[in-house]
């Protein structure tokens, strides 16, 4: 029987944005089971990248995230995770001004 620690560790995670719906700062946690490359970005609807929140080498383990959006226009946008090499996790988020 796994702890919930270490389920949490077995896979890459970005949990849920808080607050969602935002204006103009939210936070989030993601998790890497092992050390690698990271990139986190955030994308309009049409794709096009409008922050890169992370990108270099982490360490395995949780790491807080706070993206201010301030200089955007109200919206969904949408939170990508890659991790060593692969598309691993993603979420939408709503900036309400």
């Amino acid at each position: 029987h796994e702890s919930t620690g270490d389920m949490l560790l077995s896979a890459y995670v970005i949990d849920s944005a808080y607050p969602n719906p935002f204006n103009p700062v939210t936070s989030f946690t993601y998790t890497l089971p092992e050390d690698g490359m990271v990139n986190i970005s955030v994308h309009d609807l049409n794709g096009r990248q409008v922050a890169e929140l992370v990108y270099g080498f982490r360490l395995a383990g949780s790491h807080p995230v706070t993206w201010d959006a301030g200089d955007l226009s109200s919206g969904i946008y949408i939170v990508k995770m890659f991790a060593n090499g692969q598309y691993v996790a993603f979420q939408k988020i709503m900036l309400i001004k």
